[in-house]
């Protein structure tokens, strides 16, 4: 029996540094919540996102706050044990009922199950939950125990809470506090089912369910008990004896349908019902249902002539991961519902993506995410909890990071989409190369939790999934963690210190981490900064930009390119298609490598509130430039043009199931479009193969560099095209675009027809209507060709509108002379 205590909850400050307007006020409360949406909802305080608010709300992560409530309780029958069964208090939280405490908590990642069978009485009862300042605690520990290394401001490490709730360098520093993840009571009798973990494998083309139920009893009520499990059809049933607790279940199933990653098969999903009862009685004690997809998952990490592979093999097939970094998708989780789950992921669906990597700096995510993650074939990659610093392992920590482990993958394994485990996020990296050794001494950091614990969690939990002990990881602790011929790597001295064309310096094994920061959509911006004059560096705009010198690295990008635009309008419109440019180049040459390279996630798919950052889609959920140049980078048959020791060549990449024949037609061209020279190439490349066609330099070299360009057409459809020079060294003509608009159902079509050379057409259609979405962007136009774009809006747009200078937009304008 279960009864959901999220009715009737109110909220107020009880200690700390609250205003006094707020210190004596009491306000209707939502749970699941937190502090900052409960007071936001009472229009106690601004929406933190916006101008400074941020700043101006520092307060709350310095107070201790106090959620009350009165709930009835009636039980149609007498239990032998009732819980109160807390899945998320963040974080630091004492728990009374009827004046009596209950539990005291540390730890926002996992569920707390406090007994209150003594103390729950019939009729009305009252439970409190007061949260002590997490900032205050975080700082205390610090005191008591000594700084550790972690990144930047408060010491996130030395609490089990989200690190980038802290403040990240593309996050707000908004220390929550709150009921986040649902509470309720769970009343049972003789026993309960614990913990179910359906641990799949196939093998000669069967199928093999091996579930693992730990029971909890009621007391002394040891009696014998039954487990039944079904899957596909199969039922079978496991006595348990009265001084056991755990039953193993194994069903054979004959040639099930294989789960495969979107791209590379169907996506079946087989429900598992689990029951228990006892025979006694004949009574169902409890249930548990789930999906399972039946499919193997390997990760090769074998030594070869170019060093040691990173290379995700399912159901024995290589899958080349054409991935993206995941994070939080509001600095406030609980926010995220079922629904904006789906519209993210398929966004990262859309762009092709098939790997979300959940980020260790967050948080593990709701059923919600990995069953959408199931049904739609998209990879996903988690991280345990541990990002950017160096983590204690003595008490209490140790205890609640074992209970977070044990909790987070007992839970996750049914899902078919979870395909590793990962230690943590660059702390190993950081033990090497940012100081941390001199400053640790002796101490420990967390080496212990990488190498010895989870890895041993999972193999007792969950051995049916690789594990690696962090990301960047070289698979031994005996090589650098980041070293580009061992396993996976960050490329972040790209955006950091060095122009994003050193991408092409690079041979990894698997690239776990790189990006380019650019700004949100317009609209998002303008929602979020009311700067008067917007500039690059106006208030607003530097509180919505969080990463160290990033204003100087957005300029060092732009000067290398295009210049640095004079206007607001120009630089939005230049630092978006930089961003865009960046990472596309670094995925086709990250791609062109294959099966060098084993796959590549971008930094970063999401964000969690309007801000300049490396995401592809904003925090209000509008897709940037970048998620066109990724959905284009992504795209199963990539054709590219790459520079080589010897000279250009194209790079063709088939990663779909069919053979792809073409005929490819190369031209060298001027500028004004006349064809310098132009010869045909034949192309036959295999199913999931790259192939490489170089290009003669005699056929395609430039005698004016500046003035010239190459393209190379397939006849299936694909097109590259190659630039000598930088944007700002090219003699990209001012833009002639004829344009007709066109009202149809879905919204508008744009016809676009150019008279003179255009680089990355593009409609800015957030501009136009809040709701508006346009099919594609990043379009290259040859004098003489035209494109169609769909704008899909339910609004009542001008004609004129959809085509005005802020609007529709070029790279030649940046740089026209």
């Amino acid at each position: 029996m279960r009864t959901l205590l999220h009715d009737g909850w109110t909220l107020r400050a009880v200690g700390g540094a609250a205003p006094d307007t707020i210190a004596e006020a009491v306000v209707p409360a939502t749970v699941p919540g937190c502090v900052h949406t409960d007071l936001l909802a009472a229009d106690l305080i601004p929406d933190p996102y916006l101008d400074d608010n941020e700043a101006a709300l520092a307060w709350i992560g310095r107070t201790d706050w106090r959620y009350e409530t009165t709930f009835a309780w009636h039980p149609a029958e007498a239990h032998d044990v009732v819980e109160l069964v807390c899945a998320g208090l963040d974080t630091i939280a004492t728990v009374v009922l009827n004046g009596v405490v209950v539990g005291e908590t540390q730890n926002m990642h996992r569920t707390h199950r406090l007994d209150v069978t003594d103390v729950l009485r019939e009729g009305d009862n009252r439970l409190a939950v007061t949260f002590a300042s997490a900032v205050d605690h975080v700082e205390r520990v610090r005191e008591e125990t000594g700084a550790l290394p972690h990144t930047n401001h408060h010491p996130y490490n030395l609490i089990r809470k989200t690190a980038c709730n802290f403040g990240w360098d593309w996050g707000p520093d908004l220390v929550t506090a709150g009921i986040w993840r649902p509470i309720a009571l769970e009343a049972f009798s003789s026993a309960r089912l614990a913990e179910v973990r359906p641990l799949v494998d196939v093998q000669d083309g069967h199928g093999r369910v091996i579930t693992h139920v730990e029971l909890a009893r009621a007391g002394e009520h040891d009696e014998p008990l039954v487990v039944s499990v079904e899957v596909a059809g199969h039922r079978v049933e496991v006595a348990v004896d009265e001084d056991e607790d755990t039953a193993v279940v194994g069903i054979l199933v004959e040639s099930p349908e294989l789960w495969w990653p979107h791209g590379h098969g169907a996506q079946p999903l087989y429900p598992v019902a689990v029951r228990l009862r006892s025979p006694a009685s004949g009574v169902e004690l409890d249930a548990w249902d789930g999906e399972i997809g039946f499919r193997t998952v390997t990760l090769d990490t074998g030594s070869d002539a170019d060093g040691t592979r990173f290379t995700f093999v399912v159901n024995g097939k290589p899958v080349f991961v054409r991935g993206a970094n995941w994070i939080p998708d509001d600095a406030f989780p609980h926010r995220i519902d079922a629904e904006r789950y789906a519209a993210r992921i398929d966004q990262a669906k859309d762009a092709g993506v098939n790997l979300l990597r959940v980020w260790g700096g967050g948080i593990f995510e709701s059923e919600d995410f990995y069953r959408h993650c199931d049904r739609e074939g998209v990879l996903t990659w988690q991280d345990f909890l541990f990002a950017c610093a160096a983590y204690p392992e003595e008490e209490p920590l140790r205890s609640e990071v074992v209970a977070e482990a044990r909790e987070a993958v007992a839970r996750l394994c049914p899902h078919p989409s979870l395909v590793l485990w990962n230690g943590n996020n660059e702390n190993n990296w950081g033990w090497h190369d940012w100081g941390w050794q001199e400053r640790l001494g002796d101490r420990t950091w967390g080496l212990g939790y990488y190498t010895e614990l989870l890895p041993e969690i999972v193999a007792e939990l969950d051995p049916t999934r690789p594990y690696t002990a962090s990301s960047p990881w070289s698979v031994t602790t005996e090589i650098h963690p980041n070293e580009q011929a061992h396993g996976s790597m960050h490329v972040w001295d790209v955006w950091n210190s060095r122009d994003y064309t050193a991408y092409r310096d690079y041979r990894p094994r698997f690239v776990a981490e790189f990006g380019y920061q650019g700004p949100p959509t317009m609209r998002t911006l303008l929602r979020a900064v009311h700067d008067e004059p917007l500039t690059p560096t106006s208030p607003g705009m530097i509180v919505h930009q969080k990463a160290a010198d990033g204003d100087a690295k957005l300029e060092r990008g732009l000067t290398a390119h295009f210049g640095v635009p004079a206007d607001f309008d120009s630089w939005f419109w230049a630092t978006q298609l930089n961003q865009a440019r960046a990472v596309s180049l670094g995925i086709e040459h990250f791609r062109s490598l294959s099966p060098l390279c084993a796959g590549t996630v971008v930094w970063q798919l999401n964000d969690c509130w309007p801000v300049t950052s490396w995401a592809a889609v904003d925090g209000d959920g509008r897709r940037k430039p970048l998620w066109y140049a990724l959905r284009n980078a992504y795209a199963d048959r990539l054709l590219t043009v790459e520079p080589r020791d010897d000279g250009l060549v194209a790079v063709a990449v088939n990663d779909s199931d069919e053979d792809w024949s073409a005929r490819l037609t190369v031209r060298r061209l001027a500028v004004d479009g006349t064809v310098l020279r132009m010869f045909e190439v034949p192309l036959t490349a295999s199913a999931r193969t790259t192939v490489t066609l170089p290009l003669a330099p005699g056929d395609v070299a430039p005698e004016h560099p500046e003035r010239e360009l190459l393209i190379v057409d397939a006849d299936t459809g694909q097109r590259a095209a190659w630039f000598h020079v930088a944007d700002k060294d090219l003699a990209l003509p001012a833009p002639e675009l004829r344009t007709e608009v066109e009202r149809v159902e879905q919204g508008y079509r744009v016809r676009v027809h150019a008279g003179a050379l255009a680089r990355d057409v593009s409609i800015l259609a957030d501009r136009v209507a809040p709701d508006a979405e346009v099919d594609d962007m990043l379009v290259t136009l040859l004098p003489g060709e035209s494109t169609t774009f769909l704008v899909r809006t339910l609004a009542d747009v001008a004609h004129d509108r959809l085509v005005a200078p802020d609007v529709l937009r070029t790279a030649n304008e940046l740089v026209a002379r």
